[in-house]
């Protein structure tokens, strides 16, 4: 069976046969969740106190890959201007009175302690299993994790001895996809995940094939990551393509390109032709074929691609990307 290329984005689904769906997640209706929903909504002034930060843990199962000096340092800047707009919550250490263990807002407490300013904290007694829900929720409404984020959070809270259905309700999955995301951090290297980043951009899809490719061909992505020059680039993206080109190197090396695929209407029309190349993928239209359609192809190609795009994500599993500012 062909493999599919782990440098290039899938194609996007078969409309024709419906948009695959996933299961509904598991999110039971339960006491502590409607707890949370309640917590969450909760940011009236009088519920909200102030914190030394140095009182304030920072332990516990990581939503982020990283939280750089770069963000601290631009988060601790719009701190420094505006204030601190949205609270942290916190829990009560039981054994240490007058110490608290963050729950989320982790970014805004590195900010504030670089400032030396108090942290403006909702202080809520919950129990492990609520901490958690409040986290995730948090996570989904404001900080749109990307799947590999997603996948070594749910990885961190199994090592932490929470139960499948805590993580599921945690992350608002289905089963099938926490066993996904499982799978890649088990087959992943987390050092190699660090060095990638959190590559948004980067689709549940590609991230189970660089995990696959791996564990069939007993690589060494930490060795193959430096050979390959992963450091060197930049953007968290660029890097999970470097060293999925070099994994498909080693693994593929005498593939020959794929044909270049027609691209036809539904009468049978040739419109033009959609080739493959290690550098990406190639449309071409002559003009001959539909003059009018190349020019308003032309006028509306960025539209029709984020189009094009967002449809590739949903099917994909990977998150949308978001227009929300990040927390002060």
């Amino acid at each position: 069976m062909a493999r599919r290329n782990i440098f290039q984005p899938p194609a996007p689904p078969d409309t024709a046969q419906g948009p695959a769906t996933e299961p509904a997640p598991r999110f039971p209706n339960t006491g502590a969740m409607s707890g949370i929903r309640s917590t969450l909504k909760d940011l009236s002034s009088n519920a909200v106190r102030e914190i030394a930060p140095e009182m304030i843990l920072d332990d516990g199962p990581k939503d982020r890959l990283r939280i750089t000096d770069e963000d601290v340092a631009q988060l601790a800047e719009s701190l420094r201007t505006h204030g601190q707009q949205v609270p942290i919550m916190v829990r009560p250490v039981a054994d240490r009175p007058g110490h608290y263990r963050i729950v989320y807002g982790r970014r805004r407490l590195h900010a504030l302690r670089r400032l030396g300013q108090p942290a403006k904290a909702l202080v809520r007694s919950l129990s492990d299993h609520e901490a958690i829900l409040a986290q995730g929720q948090e996570n989904a409404e404001r900080l749109d994790p990307s799947f590999i984020e997603k996948a070594l959070f749910a990885a961190s809270l199994g090592e932490s001895g929470y139960d499948s259905a805590v993580i599921q309700d945690a992350l608002a999955i289905d089963k099938a996809m926490l066993s996904r995301m499982n799978k890649v951090a088990r087959g992943i290297p987390t050092e190699v995940i660090q060095r990638i980043g959190s590559a948004h951009g980067v689709g549940r899809r590609r991230w189970e094939d660089l995990a696959d490719a791996a564990r069939e061909n007993d690589l060494d992505l930490n060795a193959i990551a430096d050979e390959c020059g992963l450091d060197s680039v930049t953007n968290s993206d660029g890097r999970f393509d470097r060293l999925g080109a070099a994994v498909l190197a080693i693994t593929r090396p005498d593939r020959p390109a794929p044909p270049a695929l027609p691209v036809t209407l539904a009468d049978g029309t040739v419109l033009g032709e959609l080739s493959e190349t290690a550098r990406g993928l190639t449309l071409k239209l002559p003009k001959s074929a539909a003059p009018a359609f190349n020019e308003w192809l032309r006028d509306n190609a960025e539209t029709a691609l984020r189009r094009l795009h967002a449809d590739w994500q949903a099917s994909e599993g990977s998150p949308r990307p978001s227009n929300k500012k990040g927390a002060r």
